[in-house]
């Protein structure tokens, strides 16, 4: 072997180290960036477990408001903040509790309309919302995007 090959071999080999280095250090910062976030389920990056798993799935906001007789303004208004209509879209609290869903329904209320399991898809996810509009007699009042909306403290019919 001559010295040029031996060289050659030295730079590519050096090179490709250097490149697998790179393509490891990315897969790693990616992995905590898709861990934190679910996927991007989780836009805040803090919740600890994917309750909703690590895929998104975005649905027709306007299609899933239609299926009860509640203000289609609000309750379009309401999705798009909340969850942007990602079915699977949750939010982890202060006090430990998640939110999931198109509607965000908070963990408190899984057992009263989803049998304890979070309700991740849309179906579910609305039976809890109508559930907890009733709670709020018949109103948007108990989420916290109501207000932004216009929606708070009035019912909507």
């Amino acid at each position: 072997m001559c010295i040029r090959d031996r060289y050659q071999r030295r730079v590519h080999g050096d090179y490709y180290l250097s490149s697998m280095k790179l393509v490891l250090f990315f897969l790693m910062v990616l992995t905590a960036i898709y861990a934190d976030s679910c996927g991007g389920n989780c836009p805040s990056g803090r919740c600890p477990r994917c309750p909703c798993g690590t895929v998104p799935h975005k649905i027709d906001i306007a299609a899933i408001c239609q299926k009860h007789s509640w203000s289609q303004k609000c309750c379009q208004c309401i999705v798009h903040h909340e969850s942007g209509g990602n079915e699977k879209a949750m939010g982890y609290n202060t006090n430990g509790s998640f939110d999931v869903g198109v509607f965000q329904i908070n963990q408190m209320n899984w057992g009263s309309c989803s049998g304890g399991n979070p309700p991740c898809d849309a179906e579910r996810n609305l039976n809890c919302a109508i559930k907890v509009y009733q709670w709020g007699g018949n109103t948007w009042k108990l989420w916290s995007t109501a207000k932004g909306c216009g929606c708070a403290n009035t019912p909507q019919k």
